[in-house]
């Protein structure tokens, strides 16, 4: 797998810029900027980015900058940050002035140019600049990856001579298309960092002589669906799963509809709980556990889950018809028992109402929102790599 980079500036970014002077040359001037170590953190034990921090400090070594000034608290940030456990793989500081045009000054890339060898191992395009001038924006512009601009001051108008002199010579939609967020925290940050490396999908696939199931799926999405089953009913009720759970679905299946529905109901059933299960994986940092109570008009709804390892369904609803649209009331059962034995998980299900439509809509909506609590992750520091079980295995 390909390595991901966070190409982070120093100044303005992790800690503040000084009001009057780009020069952090004394204790007094070290002000990190609100939570950025705690989110830094967390970025760093969930998600598989390298960082490199890459810093302009303009005449680093001369009289105006001298070296004995500059290291000892550059020196004390890094043994702080690493405290915390955020380890820079590498640290690259230009020492020039703008008027020299260096090419290694941000936001030229000379600096890093071994990051751009195809024969390393690294996805530029799925790699970001985090930094609060437009020069680091002009960065990522000029590595081929994106942005996440820090704008503290609230105002793009607040410019520096040097933000305005590389501002005028880039594409302004060059410029915006590189942006993929501005924020003035870093819990944004986070977030934002937090969607993409959790709303991967995977796909897989059941094939049989009587069906044939694909379906992708990204337990960590929004929402999103598209489910065509060839029983309209079914499809719909899906469709609630996904939007109330906010796990994105994609299924497309093929069967003997000309039989009944039993096989169709059934295998999805099956292939949803197995793609679930591993979505998963080892089941690290989630709740585990997730119980909801649901109300739809009359109907009252409760399903309690636990991602155990262990397969079990406790159903306790009645229908008093044999059909809802397409679909026989008793493939219910069956597609919950189905999901229940593959995924490796306790179901427990109660339903009470007197309108059908009602019941079986409530208990998927109940069952997406018990499935959302026990996907989410524990993002603490103790907890996010622990699997939730005192046995060490689910």
């Amino acid at each position: 797998m390909k390595k991901k980079i966070l190409f982070i500036d120093r100044d303005g970014t992790i800690i503040d810029e000084c009001p009057n002077t780009n020069q952090i040359d004394s204790i007094e001037k070290i002000n990190f900027l609100p939570k950025s170590i705690y989110f830094l953190s967390k970025i760093v034990k969930e998600f598989k980015y390298i960082l490199i921090m890459v810093t302009n400090q303009d005449g680093l070594g001369t009289n105006s900058f001298p070296e004995k000034t500059f290291w000892p608290i550059h020196n004390l940030i890094i043994r702080i940050l690493k405290s915390e456990g955020i380890h820079f793989f590498s640290i690259h500081i230009d020492r020039t002035f703008q008027e020299e045009n260096s090419n290694t000054r941000k936001p030229n890339i000379g600096m890093l140019s071994p990051y751009l060898n195809k024969l390393e191992n690294y996805s530029i395009s799925e790699s970001f600049v985090i930094g609060d001038r437009i020069t680091d924006v002009l960065l990522a512009c000029k590595l081929g990856c994106k942005s996440i601009w820090i704008k503290t001051n609230h105002s793009d108008n607040v410019l520096t001579k040097e933000d305005q002199y590389y501002y005028s010579m880039i594409h302004e939609n060059k410029f915006h298309k590189t942006i993929s967020l501005k924020t003035d925290n870093w819990k944004n940050i986070y977030e934002y960092l937090s969607t993409l490396n959790n709303n991967k999908m995977i796909t897989h696939e059941r094939n049989t002589l009587e069906t044939q199931i694909r379906i992708s799926l990204s337990v960590y999405g929004t929402g999103k669906n598209h489910i065509k089953t060839g029983i309209g009913f079914f499809d719909h009720l899906l469709q609630q799963l996904s939007f109330h759970s906010l796990m994105d679905i994609n299924i497309q299946s093929k069967g003997d509809h000309h039989i009944d529905d039993h096989h169709i109901v059934e295998d999805i059933g099956i292939s949803l709980g197995e793609i679930f299960d591993k979505f998963l994986g080892e089941k690290k940092g989630i709740e585990r556990y997730g119980f909801y109570i649901l109300p739809m008009d009359e109907c009252l709804s409760t399903v309690a889950i636990d991602i155990s390892g262990r397969s079990e369904l406790l159903w306790n609803v009645q229908f008093y018809r044999e059909n809802i649209g397409k679909i026989s009331t008793e493939m219910f059962y069956h597609f919950f028992k189905s999901f229940s034995m593959s995924a490796k998980c306790n179901v427990h299900i109660n339903s009470n109402g007197i309108n059908e439509h009602h019941k079986i809509e409530s208990i998927f909506k109940c069952f997406a929102r018990a499935i959302r609590m026990a996907i989410t992750k524990d993002s603490s520091i103790a907890n996010i790599h622990r699997i939730p079980s005192s046995k060490g295995l689910l």
